[in-house]
């Protein structure tokens, strides 16, 4: 590791953790540059905002939603 790599990362751990965190999001998203994905996630996301604004769908909490992959699991 370079000197000047042991300083930014000294650096960083000083930070309080949730700066940390938005630090450490934007660092993946920085690896994660491929433009056809996130115009596909942007579309997704758009998709399904309409599904669920048209009563298509109905929203339900992510705790509801493990439970019920859980009981759909355990039925297999």
């Amino acid at each position: 590791m370079s000197r000047h790599l042991e300083i930014l990362e000294a650096e960083v751990l000083k930070l309080p953790p949730a700066e940390r965190a938005r630090l450490l999001e934007k660092l993946i998203a920085s690896l994660d540059s491929d433009q056809e994905v996130e115009l596909a996630w942007e579309y997704e996301a758009d998709r399904r905002e309409s599904v669920l604004a048209a009563g298509a769908v109905v929203e339900i909490s992510g705790s509801e939603a493990i439970n019920r992959l859980r009981l759909r699991l355990q039925s297999e």
